[in-house]
């Protein structure tokens, strides 16, 4: 089935944008664009319960996604990543319902591969040649991979000290790699100011609307793997914040199908105490976050020092009822340690973020022992092992 996509909407100022011709941000407000699907007739012809019947990948949910042509789609079979039971945690924590939503098992090793699946296939669609992101890290080897699938030009901009596996694993698919010296912020710059000189289209997060589309799929499928019904509490490491976004959509979407109903899971962000912008706008009260200075941490896929997304990522914490902390290097090291000899899964930092956050809402009350939590390990700790030598 084709996609049942019918325009683009401003998330902040509700301006309708046609989703046939090449779009970023909003063009009244700067904000962030949003793909609107006609739910209504997508209630009538998709049996959510036969959904499962089809391909192996997040492109089953086609009719939900943003290509027209199925042809376009360009995919390594991206999605139907494992919903694993923590039950060594369980027991380790005293707790009885912790699971763990794997990303690693992409085929790029992250999560990225969802949004930069339906980025670059839309990319396809609509003929555009040349691409370019800035990357922390594993973006970079998704864009490069999936550019290389679709005979594409892949431009990345990384930190110079973004992890080593990540560096080679783009440069291998093919793309031009160029290392700056300072942040993915920095790296940023750098790849507007040459998008412009060489006509390079930015898929940078949530600059343009479609790798939120591939990232809400991890909804879907949390949802689908729960029966029909989402949890008490997902727990996300924040960097850019589009799966948490992403998720949230979903959520949406699932119950204008009447596919759920409408709880929703409390939505918890974790960021590194070396950079927390989310963190300290969710406690100032704040709709927007403002630049973290000077940021430092292991986990370089929240060493993100401000996020486009700010006031989505927050209002869906705040919707939601969750909440927003801190974690630090030495609890996420501790982290992957446990999680690799309790569940046997090499997390990476991103993903032990979650369970360091996990015992201290514990602690703190906001979880309770019965509480079901989805802890979202985005990536594989194989792509950290330039990290992983300095404490094994």
């Amino acid at each position: 089935m084709h996609s049942l996509i019918t325009h683009l909407e401003c998330t902040a100022c509700g301006l309708a944008v046609k989703s046939e011709k090449l779009n970023k941000l909003c063009t009244a407000c700067g904000k962030v664009l949003f793909a609107r699907y006609d739910l209504e007739k997508a209630k009538n012809i998709i049996d959510r319960d036969k959904v499962y019947g089809r391909r192996s990948s997040m492109w089953r949910f086609n009719e939900l996604m943003p290509i027209k042509s199925p042809e376009n789609i360009v995919s390594l079979d991206e999605g139907n990543t494992p919903l694993l039971r923590a039950s060594r945690l369980e027991s380790l924590l005293e707790t009885s319902q912790i699971w763990i939503k794997d990303e690693s098992a992409n085929p790029t090793g992250s999560f990225k591969a969802r949004g930069l699946s339906a980025a670059v296939s839309k990319a396809h669609e609509l003929g555009i040649k040349k691409l370019t992101l800035p990357s922390a890290g594993n973006a970079a080897g998704a864009l490069a991979a999936y550019c290389a699938k679709a005979g594409i030009e892949a431009h990345v901009f990384m930190p110079n000290d973004a992890p080593q596996a990540n560096r080679f694993e783009a440069a291998l698919a093919g793309a031009k790699v160029t290392l700056v010296d300072g942040l993915i912020s920095d790296a940023g710059v750098l790849a507007q100011k040459m998008a412009k000189e060489l006509e390079l289209f930015d898929v940078s997060t949530l600059k343009e609307p479609y790798r939120v589309e591939g990232k809400k799929t991890m909804g879907y499928e949390i949802a689908s793997s729960l029966g029909w019904r989402v949890p008490e509490v997902i727990i996300y490491p924040t960097g850019g914040g589009t799966g948490i976004v992403g998720m949230w959509k979903a959520f949406d979407e699932m119950q204008s199908l009447g596919w759920i109903g409408s709880d929703r899971p409390k939505m918890v962000v974790v960021q590194s105490e070396g950079c927390a912008p989310i963190v300290r706008a969710y406690e100032q009260g704040k709709k927007f976050a403002e630049p973290w200075e000077n940021a430092s941490t292991i986990a370089a896929g929240i060493r993100v020092p401000s996020a486009i997304g700010d006031y989505l990522i927050l209002d869906s914490v705040r919707k939601s009822g969750g909440t927003a902390i801190t974690v630090s290097d030495q609890e996420i090291v501790e982290n992957m340690k446990i999680f690799a000899s309790f569940e046997g899964l090499w997390v990476a930092p991103e993903g032990a973020a979650t369970l360091a956050a996990y015992k201290k809402l514990l602690l703190s009350g906001f979880l309770t022992k019965d509480s079901e939590v989805v802890l979202m390990n985005t990536g594989a700790g194989s792509k950290y092992l330039d990290m992983v030598e300095s404490f094994v």
